[in-house]
């Protein structure tokens, strides 16, 4: 097997070099393929500094999709993976990578994730969805055949949010079985600082819209399971109306923000569909343009 291991990232410098020292003793033959885009904390010359880095592209836009298709474009093994920015690997990963990709396409596993109330650990997800078993896995850990990712066309570079999910359908699309390996594990390099993020409601629900609608068409049982998932937040935000942890405008204002998301993915998903009616189902993949990289520097 030669592995790549593409890993995208944006303004983490320090985070990323932890990642990339757990990269060096555990996977010391990997290619290493760094996707920077754009970072203003110093990322360039740190990992232009690092000998254990092969390639580093820089790339203008702060889409993960994009950083992942620019990765494949500049990975040369026959297996790739990507890994999170702020994850490090254990030292059974690239030995469950090599047994994975044998077994199967696709092949992922468990992120341990050091939270202030203790560690979470993310468990294999399968879901039937018009016939298909989808199998999910987490774009942060994952390693692919690179034949499949030719096949996929990479990664939809439309949704801003959800790629891997969307990959996921796809694969079952191709029949392609996606391999969970326990000892395919990678974890948090320190303690998270517990903050609060503001989720974007508009781009969840637009990128669960386009992909079903994109992967699917139109079927009622799409329409169902996106209102399903918008029903289940409506009701967790007005608990927190009631709870005081938010006003009634504010609930207004996300409830807008759904129904827009779902009304233009679902428009440009079905618009998706129709533009490539191929078995990949990604009009935005990889093929698609050649000028994501703003600069390459490459050791190999």
């Amino acid at each position: 097997m030669q592995l790549s291991v593409v890993v995208p990232t944006l303004n983490a410098r320090d985070r990323l070099a932890a990642t990339l020292d757990d990269l060096a003793s555990h996977a010391p033959d990997a290619e290493v393929v760094v996707v920077n885009g754009p970072s203003a904390d110093g990322t360039t010359g740190m990992v232009r500094n690092r000998e254990d880095v092969d390639v580093l592209v820089e790339v203008s836009d702060r889409t993960l999709n994009i950083s992942r298709n620019a990765g494949v474009r500049a990975a040369s093994g026959d297996t790739v993976a990507f890994l999170r920015q702020d994850l490090g690997v254990e030292k059974s990963w690239v030995s469950a990578v090599e047994s994975g990709v044998e077994r199967a396409p696709v092949v992922t596993g468990p992120v341990h994730e050091t939270l202030p109330a203790g560690m979470t650990t993310t468990a294999p997800e399968r879901r039937e969805i018009h016939g298909r078993e989808v199998a999910y896995f987490n774009g942060g850990n994952v390693a692919f055949r690179a034949a499949t990712l030719d096949e996929l066309d990479g990664f939809d570079e439309y949704l801003q949010t959800g790629g891997a999910r969307d990959a996921a359908h796809r694969l079952a699309g191709l029949d392609c079985d996606v391999e969970w390996r326990s000892d395919m594990c990678v974890r948090t390099e320190y303690e998270a600082d517990g903050g609060v993020t503001d989720r974007d409601y508009g781009w969840k629900y637009r990128a669960l819209a386009y992909r079903l609608a994109k992967n699917y068409g139109i079927r009622p049982t799409v329409l169902r399971r996106v209102v399903s998932h918008a029903g289940a937040d409506a009701l967790s935000a007005a608990r927190d109306v009631v709870a005081g942890g938010t006003t009634p405008t504010n609930w207004f204002g996300t409830g807008r923000d759904v129904v827009t998301g779902m009304a233009t993915g679902y428009s440009d998903g079905l618009v998706a569909r129709a533009r490539d009616r191929s078995p990949a189902r990604n009009p935005h993949g990889c093929s698609k343009r050649a000028d994501r990289a703003v600069a390459t520097y490459d050791r190999r």
